[in-house]
C-alpha cells in the first residue's frame, strides 16, 4: 500500500527502533507509548484489518504472537506479565489500518482496558 506508514516502515522508508525482524514479521517501539514497554510487532504483508486476513495465511498470526512471546522474553517482562492487543476496525480504535499486534508491558494493566 503506497500510503500505509506500516509499509513505508517496512521499506525502511520511514525510520524506526526496529526490535526484531525475519521475512515474514517486523516488530518496533512505537513512537506514542502507552506501557514503558510498548512494541507493535506487524507482518510484512499488507493486510488492512483482522477481518482481511484469509484463511490461508492464518499462520502468520501464530508466528506474531509466538514472536510477541519472543520479545517479551528479551525485554524481561515475561515473568511478570504482559498485554497483547489486537483492535481491529474504527470502533476499536485502531488508527493505523495495517494489521498490528500491541506488545505492552513493564507496569501493571488495568481492567477493563477501556
Amino acid at each position: 500500500m503506497d500510503n500505509c506508514i506500516f509499509c513505508k516502515i517496512i521499506n525502511k522508508e520511514v525510520p524506526s527502533k526496529i526490535v526484531y525482524e525475519d521475512e515474514r514479521v517486523l516488530a518496533f517501539d512505537d513512537i506514542n507509548p502507552r506501557a514503558p514497554i510498548h512494541v507493535l510487532l506487524i507482518p510484512k504483508e499488507h493486510f488492512g484489518t483482522l477481518n482481511e486476513i484469509p484463511e490461508e495465511k492464518k499462520d502468520i498470526l501464530s508466528h506474531l504472537l509466538l514472536k510477541a512471546r519472543q520479545i517479551a522474553q528479551e525485554k524481561g517482562i515475561a515473568e511478570n506479565g504482559y498485554r497483547i492487543v489486537l483492535n481491529t476496525e474504527r470502533d476499536s480504535g485502531q488508527e493505523v489500518f495495517h494489521i498490528h499486534f500491541h506488545l505492552l508491558g513493564g507496569r501493571q494493566m488495568k481492567w477493563p482496558p477501556g
